[in-house]
């Protein structure tokens, strides 16, 4: 574990116990920069304070208060006798033959909000590629959607993640392999749960991740996804910072995602195309739809001509994932139905494109995150992890 992590667990470990005139002391991972400039205000520091602090935190990534140069000694030692910076603790790292790392990690469960009795654990992905690498991250703890294909939904909902709680996650993965980090950095909130149902909390975290003086990365290497909660999709559409969107579609009839995805039944196809063509995009923005192909149920050359014909004259992209083997009563598609399934939607003038998922041999991939203290699930597919398999943009639930 490098340095700075170990010492940032360590500290927050201490804290668990401390107490500050009778009250907890206070997280600021997961504040805003004016949240933190309001904290220094509050404890009679000038409020810049506060915004040297957020840089600390975020462009930084100092997860102890001794290490933040940027601040005076005296004023370090008082923060960390009155605040925590609440990361989660890694209980198990799995390594994947193609590099990618799967985290399990124990939350931080000392707020006021949450019940320390039996804590949340929850799971990230980190995936390095040529010049990028990819964190995907999860919004809550297990997931309440139910799609019937996805391990995740197996859990059922535990709890809704803190704002600090979705950027530790981020934070984490790039600190703990900060020196074979390459220039591009992509985030994916496609891991357990639904991040339109968790929105508040969600937006927090993309605000920071989005800030130039926070996390500093570009809208359009943050991806958010979702199975198709159409008022979320209608409120993000105002957000003047938001991620890219990309919409779990997954069949080509209501009848067909009625059956794998119950979400349907409360806003149906219509609804949600409805609101995915009112969506607003920028010059160069698309939405991405996601399409997880399932061995002789969705996976027909007709259903990819519905497709097209659902997603026609809208601006897209179709990502086609070939079901991840698992303990589930479903069987990935032909190499031969895949191919056919992109020729049919390029020949409507949809692009599409098979994305492999990353870390299979490690239960990391696409529909996979379900907890496992174990290694995979069952063999990894050579032809999934080969060297002209793109990394997925869906590595998770």
């Amino acid at each position: 574990m490098p340095r700075q992590i170990e010492s940032g667990v360590a500290e927050s470990a201490k804290s668990s116990a401390a107490e500050l005139s009778g009250a907890a002391k206070d997280n600021v991972l997961g504040k805003s920069r004016d949240e933190l400039r309001a904290a220094m205000k509050e404890i009679g520091e000038p409020a810049y304070r506060g915004a040297q602090l957020y840089h600390a935190l975020y462009a930084e990534r100092r997860f102890d208060f001794a290490s933040m140069s940027n601040l005076p000694a005296a004023l370090r030692e008082r923060l960390a006798q009155r605040f925590r910076i609440g990361m989660p603790e890694v209980s198990r790292r799995f390594h994947s033959s193609d590099g990618s790392v799967r985290y399990l990690l124990a939350l931080d469960a000392r707020g006021e909000e949450f019940s320390s009795e039996s804590p949340a654990r929850v799971e990230a992905v980190f995936m390095p590629w040529a010049g990028r690498q990819t964190v995907c991250i999860s919004t809550q703890a297990g997931c309440a959607v139910e799609c019937r294909f996805c391990l995740t939904a197996q859990l059922g909902l535990v709890r809704n993640l803190t704002a600090g709680e979705i950027l530790a996650q981020v934070l984490l993965a790039l600190e703990e392999n900060r020196e074979a980090l390459a220039p591009r950095t992509n985030v994916v909130l496609m891991g357990q749960g639904e991040p339109l149902l968790n929105y508040e909390p969600v937006m927090a975290a993309l605000r920071v991740m989005l800030d130039p003086n926070g996390m500093r990365l570009g809208p359009r290497h943050v991806t958010l996804s979702t199975s198709g909660i159409v008022p979320g999709i209608e409120r993000l559409g105002r957000e003047k910072v938001r991620p890219r969107l990309a919409i779990s579609l997954n069949a080509s009839t209501d009848e067909e995602r009625d059956a794998i995805m119950p979400i349907n039944r409360k806003y149906p196809l219509d609804a949600l195309l409805a609101a995915c063509r009112e969506y607003p995009l920028g010059p160069r923005e698309y939405l991405t739809f996601e399409y997880v192909l399932l061995g002789g149920f969705n996976d027909s050359t007709e259903d990819a001509r519905r497709v097209a014909r659902l997603l026609a004259g809208m601006r897209v992209k179709v990502n086609l994932i070939p079901w991840n083997p698992g303990e589930l009563p479903y069987r990935p598609p032909t190499a031969e139905s895949t191919e056919e399934f992109r020729q049919a939607l390029d020949a409507k003038g949809v692009p599409a494109f098979v994305r492999y998922s990353r870390g299979l041999d490690v239960n990391a991939a696409c529909g996979q995150l379900s907890l496992s203290e174990r290694g995979s699930l069952v063999p990894a597919i050579a032809s999934s992890s080969g060297p002209s398999a793109a990394p997925s943009a869906t590595t998770s639930a």
